[in-house]
């Protein structure tokens, strides 16, 4: 069986729609994310590396916090698979010194395409005071086995199908992990 590559222009529509969501005719991004998803399907086998880095929420099927605050909010999520974590974060666009809405997370591959996703503590991470950072931050039990598929992956792209049947597309920011404070006792 012969496989034929991806359709460069359809990666290209969607990333173009993608920089200006809210500016796309209603169905195309899940449409061109659907026609991606058979054409271009993620394998973390063999692309777990390219998982790490910072990753901008920039489409989803469900509800988004950044919607109901405006276009200066930004929802990022650090994914280092070495290590074994996540970290979601919520910011203010331009007000980084005031600390940022954050739920950490443990993750692991458990398949070619899935993730495990066990959430351990979410609040707010605040920014440094006499060498200390503030965090108010809280242990989280989680009794439901979250998981996330990954569905497509390359250097500026990422799809995921989350547990609770989302529908995300994420494009990676130059950004180095270590940029952001990861909360104590992540990872």
């Amino acid at each position: 069986m012969v496989t034929m590559p991806p359709d460069p222009s359809l990666r290209s529509q969607l990333l173009i729609a993608l920089q200006r969501p809210e500016r796309a005719p209603s169905g195309s991004i899940r449409t061109l994310i659907e026609a991606l998803e058979r054409e271009q399907p993620a394998d973390l086998d063999q692309q777990l590396d390219q998982l790490a880095g910072v990753w901008e929420l920039r489409w989803s099927s469900g509800p988004r916090p950044e919607r109901l605050l405006g276009p200066w909010a930004q929802s990022l999520q650090l994914l280092d698979p070495a290590q074994g974590r996540a970290l979601n974060v919520l910011r203010l666009s331009g007000l980084d010194g005031l600390g940022q809405i954050t739920a950490s997370a443990a993750i692991e591959r458990i398949g070619p395409r899935r993730l495990s996703v066990r959430f351990e503590q979410v609040g707010w991470s605040g920014p440094r005071l006499g060498g200390r950072r503030l965090d108010l931050l809280r242990s989280v039990r989680q009794s439901f086995p979250a998981w996330l598929d990954v569905t497509v992956l390359d250097q500026e792209l990422r799809i995921c199908r989350g547990n609770a049947g989302s529908l995300f597309a994420l494009t990676r920011l130059p950004l180095e992990l270590s940029a952001f404070p990861w909360p104590s006792g992540s990872g």
